[in-house]
């Protein structure tokens, strides 16, 4: 699980990022909490948590975030009502995150909201439901609605840090060891 921890994870281990997520295709239930918590218990004392939003039969998506950083988010102007509007209503970090699992399991479908939880800029979430993910003004880990030359540099600067975590992880270095810890 360590090599998709750093090809889908290396902005939020580098505290680049609120976090990201990633499809991991396991053989047992069992094996795949083992992993969950072994990670868990290794990533938490360096800020950096990991659930299961959702899963199949040997499939299961896995969300890696920074509670301090998706709390920080959740209290951006605008976001609380925004969230309200989809059912939510607590806004702690873990109790969002429950909302969330709840509805990946109701309703079937990606959550658009789920934007938010991966550190997009409200704009940009608002605009990908509005234009149908139509209409951007560009597109990298998300579409572009608002603030297309952050949203660029911001871009660079995740596939730069991906670059140097997959080159370090190469010659040994461990997930936990790139962890970066806040």
């Amino acid at each position: 699980m360590e090599d998709y921890l750093i090809e889908h994870c290396s902005p939020t281990l580098a505290s680049l990022k609120t976090a990201n997520l990633f499809n991991y295709i396991y053989d047992s239930d069992e094996q795949l909490h083992a992993y969950i918590d072994e990670l868990n218990r290794n990533l938490r004392g360096k800020g950096v948590s990991i659930v299961i939003l959702r899963k199949y039969e040997h499939s299961a998506l896995i969300y890696v975030y920074r509670e301090k950083k998706l709390q920080a988010d959740l209290a951006q102007n605008g976001v609380e009502d925004f969230l309200k509007s989809f059912g939510y209503e607590k806004f702690s970090a873990g109790e969002a995150i429950s909302v969330l699992q709840t509805r990946f399991e109701k309703e079937g479908t990606f959550p658009h909201e789920i934007g938010i939880f991966l550190g997009y800029p409200l704009g940009d979430v608002i605009g990908f439901i509005e234009n149908a993910g139509r209409n951007s003004k560009c597109s990298g880990c998300w579409k572009v609605y608002c603030n297309e030359c952050e949203a660029v540099r911001l871009f660079a600067k995740y596939e730069k840090c991906k670059e140097v975590y997959k080159r370090l992880f190469h010659q040994g270095k461990t997930a936990w060891q790139l962890t970066v810890a806040i």
